[in-house]
């Protein structure tokens, strides 16, 4: 069975970061995208960031260009999203998600970590 599981969500202050992880499992990592997708309450869902391992490519959304990095660890079947100059709006559950096109429908989500940012 196909399975996402993210962690490293949590609380932290303005300016602060954060590292997600996103485990993967049940499928052939190397052929799928895996990316990054937040909802917050009252706001559209947001494309975050996604990385395709076949291509060595990286992409990110302009709200987060610049603050966040994303990276895989492809031995652990693992992508991280390293979240840097943290800000009140990035506040969202943060889901892990698997398809095969970046920016297109992801077949696969993640239950979704809660990344609080204070001001």
């Amino acid at each position: 069975e196909v399975q996402l599981v993210e962690s490293g969500g949590g609380l932290v202050q303005a300016g602060g970061s954060l590292r997600l992880s996103c485990a993967a499992s049940g499928f052939t990592f190397d052929d799928y995208v895996i990316g990054w997708v937040r909802q917050a309450p009252g706001k559209e869902r947001e494309g975050v960031s996604c990385i395709s391992n076949s291509l060595g490519k990286t992409y990110y959304g302009e709200s987060v260009k610049g603050r966040f990095t994303i990276s895989s660890d492809n031995a652990k079947n693992t992508v991280y999203l390293e979240m840097n100059s943290l800000k009140p709006e990035d506040t969202a559950v943060y889901y892990c998600v698997a398809g095969a096109v970046c920016w297109s429908y992801y077949e696969y989500w993640g239950q979704g970590t809660q990344v609080t940012v204070s001001s």
